[in-house]
């Protein structure tokens, strides 16, 4: 079953907010893999409201160490099939979440993909979305956490990024 989420709550009677970058290094949304489940990652994407200060980059990867996070809650893991289960990701303020108020000290890292942004207007995709294909689809083993991480080294901006996944095991 593909699961959906967001770096924020689940919206309800308002959008989905955006949350701002900062100015160094920045976990948007961390996912936790269960201890009996990996995931496939399907797709994910951001968008920003402007372009970064200066020249900085969007990853997707894989860590060994969760940041500290704001905890989602089941109903922001959103099933996609409406008469599926609720994910089995782990949740909380070390596991599954978004905008990370630490990084924690990685000691490893597995890059799945990464775009470059320009600090000039219009050389750089202020909206992004990868769609993996079956074959390359990137699989996060048990007990590891997925990141997208935003560094806008000397300007924030506003940005509202996604995952979409399944859980395979």
């Amino acid at each position: 079953m593909p699961y959906t989420t967001w770096n924020g709550p689940a919206p309800t009677t308002a959008a989905l907010a955006s949350v701002t970058t900062g100015t160094a290094i920045k976990t948007m949304l961390q996912l936790a893999t269960p201890a009996t489940r990996m995931i496939q990652v399907l797709e994910w994407g951001y968008s920003l409201e402007s372009p970064p200060g200066a020249d900085g980059v969007i990853e997707l990867l894989q860590t060994d160490v969760a940041a500290t996070v704001t905890a989602h809650v089941a109903s922001g893991v959103i099933n996609l099939d409406p008469n599926g289960t609720a994910s089995l990701l782990a949740l909380g303020t070390s596991a599954t979440g978004y905008t990370a108020s630490a990084e924690g000290t990685i000691a490893a890292t597995r890059p799945l993909d990464a775009v470059s942004l320009s600090s000039t207007t219009g050389e750089s995709p202020l909206v992004y979305t990868r769609t993996f294909m079956p074959d390359d689809r990137p699989i996060i083993p048990i007990s590891k956490f997925l990141r997208v991480r935003a560094t806008t080294p000397t300007a924030a901006t506003n940005m509202r990024c996604f995952i979409t996944f399944t859980e395979v095991g």
